[in-house]
């Protein structure tokens, strides 16, 4: 059985999940919210941009409006409802979440069906092989988008008074308002940012894999399985961990007995991990 093809072809998936959970681990950092809306908001970014080349409007209007969706949506919902649970308890705030998600799947619904389609980018019909298996300009533009924004976030994290900021709040909420940080205009530009990796991220998996409300929503699950491989902290462990989520789900996939339970190998890859690193941590705490 040869698997390089579904390994190769899963670095492309996995730069997504990579993309999500770097979105994801921002947005905690700096505002403690674990977006559950994540998936969806990048899934009616990919109708918009589906719906626009429906109407012969060019690929280069389709994409950034489905962008610029997705992170209005975002910002909406960061700047008028998540300042109202800002002080609740972190899994209120995650199941808040929850309500877009859901109202955003049924406008989906009502408008453009649960039909399956498929995005269709001219990079789909471009490719390089690596031992004899192709691999798309597609799902390299994935893997290349998913290090320069990792390599971006990481830069306005270190680097800028934003950045600043949003390390600040994450460490003490009260305390930064008294130290002067601007808690809604931080916390507005946390839900700006993970809008866009929402965007892209909706964007790449409805061309590599499907556009469907209901699926792209669950795009989340994988992420937060990356996320919490990444301990909701560090970007470039998330983004690994969102690569090798990929490749494992894909290496699955000719494997006739475990095929169907595929998705189901994010739940059991972070349950692994959460279990070691809860072990090191008493290791740890015994060895003081």
């Amino acid at each position: 059985m040869n698997i390089l093809p579904f390994i190769i072809s899963g670095l492309g998936i996995g730069a997504v999940y990579a993309l999500s959970g770097v979105g994801l681990v921002v947005l905690f950092r700096a505002t403690g919210v674990l977006n559950f809306a994540f998936g969806a908001f990048g899934a009616i970014g990919a109708h918009c941009a589906w719906q626009l080349l429906e109407w012969k409007l060019p690929l280069v209007v389709a994409i950034p409006a489905a962008v610029a969706v997705s992170t209005a949506i975002s910002f909406l919902y960061g700047r008028v409802f998540a300042p109202v649970l800002s002080h609740r308890d972190i899994v209120v705030r995650a199941v808040g979440t929850l309500a877009p998600a859901l109202i955003l799947i049924a406008i989906m619904g009502v408008i453009w069906g649960e039909l399956p389609r498929r995005l269709q980018f001219p990079t789909d019909q471009m490719f390089v092989s690596i031992f004899a298996v192709r691999l798309t300009f597609t799902r390299i533009i994935a893997i290349i988008l998913a290090v320069v924004m990792v390599v971006a976030i990481t830069l306005l994290l270190t680097r800028t008074r934003l950045g600043l900021d949003m390390r600040a709040l994450a460490n003490d909420r009260d305390l930064s308002a008294i130290l002067g940080v601007r808690i809604l205009y931080t916390e507005t530009a946390a839900w700006i940012i993970t809008g866009i990796f929402s965007g892209l991220a909706g964007l790449l998996l409805a061309d590599l894999v499907r556009l469907q409300g209901t699926f792209l929503t669950l795009l989340v699950i994988p992420a937060v399985a990356a996320a919490i491989l990444g301990q909701l902290q560090s970007l470039w462990q998330t983004a690994v961990a969102g690569i090798l989520i990929g490749i494992t789900e894909a290496a699955l996939t000719p494997i006739a007995w475990v095929s169907p339970y595929r998705a189901a190998a994010p739940f059991v890859i972070a349950l692994i991990a959460v279990t070691i690193q809860g072990g090191t941590a008493k290791a740890a705490l015994k060895d003081r």
